[in-house]
């Protein structure tokens, strides 16, 4: 029987309680579930690619499947490529609403086109439909607490962050 891998990629930055939520409810799924951070340098992330790696792998280390995900991270290549060398045999992704799910359509389309690996969505629960990275920086920036959306690792690293400011 092949093994069901699964491959979840995102620029994590920060890593939400929304993302860990889809990385535990995925790994249930899959015999591996590697989580993809994925550098993209026209989001100017707050965190470098390495410490949203040690982030990811210490909050993923509280989830009981823990020993079947496996962080990695790449800097310039697709998604599909890096899929195919690790032997993928779906992409995983998240749906909070419909602007999510228009373009995860597009991507799904030429995924499929470009190597035939199926993508699996998964919805987010109706409580963490809101949270995203984005808003994340733009509230702790402003000085507000965030840390009820986040990971403890991850609000303290955020904390940390911005004290330094």
């Amino acid at each position: 029987m092949t093994a069901k891998i699964g491959l979840f990629t995102g620029t994590f930055d920060p890593l939400t309680n929304g993302h860990l939520d889809i990385i535990e409810r995925a790994s249930q799924h899959f015999d591996q579930l590697y989580v993809g951070i994925f550098k993209n340098d026209q989001k100017n992330p707050l965190f470098s690619t390495d410490k949203r790696l040690k982030m990811i792998e210490e909050a993923v280390n509280t989830l009981p499947q823990a020993s079947t995900i496996k962080v990695i991270q790449h800097d310039r290549d697709l998604t599909v490529n890096i899929a195919k060398k690790l032997g993928v045999t779906a992409l995983v992704r998240s749906l909070r609403n419909a602007q999510d799910l228009e373009y995860e359509k597009n991507m799904f389309y030429f995924n499929m086109e470009m190597t035939g690996i199926e993508t699996v969505f998964f919805l987010a629960k109706p409580a963490l439909e809101p949270i995203n990275s984005t808003r994340m920086r733009e509230l702790h920036a402003f000085g507000q607490d965030v840390s009820q959306w986040l990971p403890e690792n991850v609000a303290h690293e955020l904390r940390k962050l911005y004290e330094k400011k």
